[in-house]
């Protein structure tokens, strides 16, 4: 099997498509770049099928190495036979190939081994054979100085066999399905640790008991963090009558005095080996897909963040709300640069309203502040409240922005090169009021798991969530594009190719040469070369370049395909340039070549209609609901508006304005079975809900969307 038809089992995609896919990866090219410009060699891969295209091809790599190390440590045994040479050379699925490794796996001295250094392993495939009946007068003659009797002779054979047993391919795979079927995951409280506090949370799990592959991914979680904590013990386990019966099946043949022994072995290798390798690997299969769905879930959550409504380049006044340390106020120019700040004390102890209701009306009217951005985190509603009691000399949007991650970002050494000689609240304000401005180009510089939009995060697989999430910021950067002469380091170290290296390089270029006047001229950066450039040129923009082209999204390599086009048109490049009614008129067809194909042209013409849109939303003042300012407020049978702040598995949370969010379970969602909330809602979604339970108490809101 080669990878190209290992992959193909696995996907429905064409084998041209999976080689062009493989070759293009080979080549170092970007999945962001073959997504977008390479449609026709791909037959229109879309970037989650190409991930997963690399994805299977280095399993098949993985597979194949794991493969060659098992031949050679059989053969330097001296054990490999063609039959197993052919089985493991045939085998693509790494269970099947454990399996077949297990009897030559090098370790520790077991009981069978013991056994055989006794000359026992001929008695035990006499047992094995089932043909002798009088088995005591057969172990009487391996009674040595090493066995003592008939019943250690008989011990020692029944532990061979236990150990043949469990090395048996068609009693693993058996019970392996008995497992993926009917596994029951049961959970128990440490006694100890029942009465303890920070257990309570996993009340729910103190005695418990469901089907494994029923389990849903946060309950699974749930329950493994409650264990790792030490407040419960888990088990998984299937009927030992079922699974004894399957065992009998595949290795009893006969009824006589040897079947009773081979069935005290059964059980011995059930319970010492058996059961508890593969509980352990149902367990860990069930936490693999748990942690799939969970990193799912996560990576949903981040692109919606990422691509959140940008307000644009704005003059922002960002506040950091806060009582007794006071307001920080920040203003901010707009390409984000800090041009002044302040602390104000509005709320108790101090409540110097007034004064600072005038410092605020200075700042706009001195900094020319055309919105407001206020964190969401304490004193959030009391510090809106106030600021919409001032009155502007102009109409001020005012928003509400998630601090999720400010504090992380402004401890971090992006932050103090940014603002060296500004403390942490300075720099939290800064990123509040950036996060307006420009959502993704802020939060790249926070690491993914600290932004606080996913579902047991510090649980899972930490490799395969970094690797999901970078890959997702990766999708989310290129999906917009990104103005070269703005960009920070951390946002650049995300453009297809270039890197975090090649980010430095770039910001070193451009604080030593001054803005770039042209796309090309990136090639003029240390280190960067034509394949870097190919990979990122069409997913930075220039401003006022001197080639219209150089702020869309249209390939340099195409730039003489669309001077054609102009050309035959009897206009210059820039005329032709969203010119609807001209681009309307090329026949995409007329244009095909080697390099590009219709998909390719296609895009082009979409791309000239509207150069360099950015895909994202503008951003719009949402207004919660005056009178509920604390979770004292709230009542059952409120309708309340709210904004989706995140989504699980289980439902979504919904922020109400206030410290707590409320729970809208998925069964709340709408009429009807829901399958994926993200089918109903969205990140920063604006809904209204209706609040059925409160539990001031335990700070929880219950709520519902189905009015």
């Amino acid at each position: 099997m080669n990878p190209v038809s290992f992959i193909k089992d696995h996907l429905s995609i064409s084998e041209k498509s999976i080689s062009a896919t493989l070759r293009l990866l080979s080549e170092d090219c970007t999945v962001p770049f073959i997504a977008r410009y390479r449609k026709d060699a791909t037959g229109n891969l879309d970037e989650i099928q190409i991930e997963q295209v690399a994805k299977l091809g280095k399993q098949f790599e993985d597979i194949t190495k794991r493969k060659e190390s098992i031949l050679k440590s059989i053969e330097e045994q001296h054990a490999l036979t063609p039959e197993l040479k052919q089985k493991i050379e045939q085998s693509y699925d790494l269970q099947e190939l454990e399996d077949l490794y297990l009897p030559y796996k090098k370790r520790k001295k077991t009981k069978a081994d013991a056994a055989r250094e006794k000359g026992l392993e001929p008695l035990a495939k006499i047992i094995m054979s089932q043909r002798s009946d009088d088995i005591e007068l057969l172990a009487s003659k391996y009674i040595s100085q090493d066995v003592a009797d008939e019943e250690e002779a008989l011990k020692g054979a029944r532990d061979i066999i236990a150990e043949w047993i469990n090395e048996n391919m068609y009693v693993r795979k058996s019970l392996r399905r008995l497992f993926q079927r009917k596994a029951m995951i049961s959970s128990k409280v440490v006694k100890a640790k029942k009465e303890d506090e920070a257990a309570q949370k996993f009340s729910q799990y103190f005695e418990w008991e469901e089907t494994l592959s029923r389990t849903p991914s946060h309950r699974l979680l749930a329950m493994l963090r409650a264990e790792n904590e030490g407040f419960v013990k888990t088990s998984v386990d299937v009927d030992k009558n079922e699974a004894f019966d399957l065992i009998a099946n595949a290795v009893i043949k006969s009824n006589n005095s040897a079947t009773q022994q081979i069935e005290l072995a059964i059980a011995d290798s059930y319970k010492r080996l058996l059961e508890p390798a593969l509980s352990n690997e149902a367990l860990q299969e069930a936490k693999e897909k748990a942690d799939l769905k969970a990193i799912e879930v996560f990576a949903e959550n981040l692109q919606q963040l990422l691509l959140a409504s940008p307000l644009g380049e704005k003059r922002i006044l960002a506040i950091d709300p806060g009582y007794r340390s006071g307001c920080k106020v920040v203003c901010l120019d707009e390409k984000g640069d800090l041009l002044y700040n302040e602390n104000i004390y509005p709320h108790a102890p101090q409540n110097e309203t007034g004064m600072a209701m005038k410092k605020i009306r200075s700042m706009v009217n001195a900094y020319n502040i055309e919105a407001i951005s206020i964190g969401n985190g304490t004193a959030s509603r009391e510090t809106e409240f106030f600021i919409k009691k001032i009155a502007f000399d102009k109409p001020i949007q005012v928003f509400i922005v998630s601090e999720a991650g400010a504090s992380v970002y402004s401890a971090s050494k992006i932050a103090r090169d940014e603002f060296p000689s500004y403390d942490v609240t300075v720099r939290g304000a800064v990123s509040i009021g950036r996060r307006l401005s420009d959502p993704l180009a802020e939060l790249v510089k926070i690491d993914p798991k600290s932004i606080g939009v996913g579902q047991y995060q510090h649980d899972v697989d930490q490799t395969r969530l970094k690797e999901e999430l970078d890959n997702t910021v990766i999708r989310s950067v290129n999906s917009v594009g990104i103005n070269l002469n703005t960009a920070s380091k951390s946002l650049l170290s995300y453009v297809s190719g270039i890197g975090e290296k090649m980010a430095e390089n770039i910001v070193n270029y451009r604080a030593e040469n001054g803005a770039f006047t042209e796309r090309k001229e990136l090639k003029k950066v240390p280190r960067l070369g034509e394949k870097v450039y190919q990979q990122a040129a069409a997913f930075v923009r220039i401003k006022n370049a001197k080639n219209p082209l150089d702020n869309s999204a249209v390939h340099p390599e195409a730039y003489k395909t669309v001077e054609k086009m102009a050309k035959d048109l009897g206009l210059k490049t820039e005329a032709l340039i969203s010119n609807k009614e001209k681009i309307a008129s090329i026949n995409p067809e007329k244009y095909i070549t080697d390099d590009i194909g219709i998909l390719g042209i296609r895009d082009i013409l979409k791309e000239l209609e509207k150069p360099g849109l950015d895909p994202r939303k503008a951003a719009k003042v949402f207004e919660f609901d005056p009178n509920v300012k604390s979770i004292k407020d709230v009542r059952s049978g409120m309708i309340l508006p709210g904004i989706v702040n995140n989504i699980t598995a289980f439902g979504c949370f919904v922020d109400l304005g206030i410290k707590e969010s409320g729970l809208v379970h998925i069964s709340q969602l709408k009429d009807g079975f829901v399958s994926d909330v993200n089918e109903v809602v969205k990140l920063h979604q604006h809904v209204q809900v209706k609040v059925t339970e409160v539990d001031e108490a335990r700070k929880r809101i219950q709520l519902s969307m189905i009015l």
